[in-house]
């Protein structure tokens, strides 16, 4: 939006409170997909995946993820919650 500047200080910031304490994967995700890093996204939607970030259960109605939809990265993520790929 514009905002290049504040969104990398907010990333950074989030990884450096990930050093100490638990930071939701998918906020990081959302981070680097607004910066218009998709595929860095993607990997940390995985990371939360992996770490069962409950955020996840939202992915199939969030408009913040509206971008990656057509992925396959992303529509694979989908199915493997168990969300309909649609």
């Amino acid at each position: 939006m514009g905002r290049r500047r504040e969104a990398e200080a907010v990333l950074l910031e989030l990884e450096r409170r990930s050093a100490d304490r638990y930071v939701p994967p998918n906020a990081i995700a959302a981070v680097h997909l607004g910066l218009g890093d998709a595929e860095e996204s993607l990997a940390w939607l995985e990371r939360a995946y992996r770490e069962r970030d409950v955020h996840l259960l939202e992915l199939g109605v969030e408009p913040k993820w509206d971008e990656l939809r057509s992925h396959p990265r992303f529509r694979e993520l989908v199915r493997a919650i168990g969300l309909p790929v649609g």
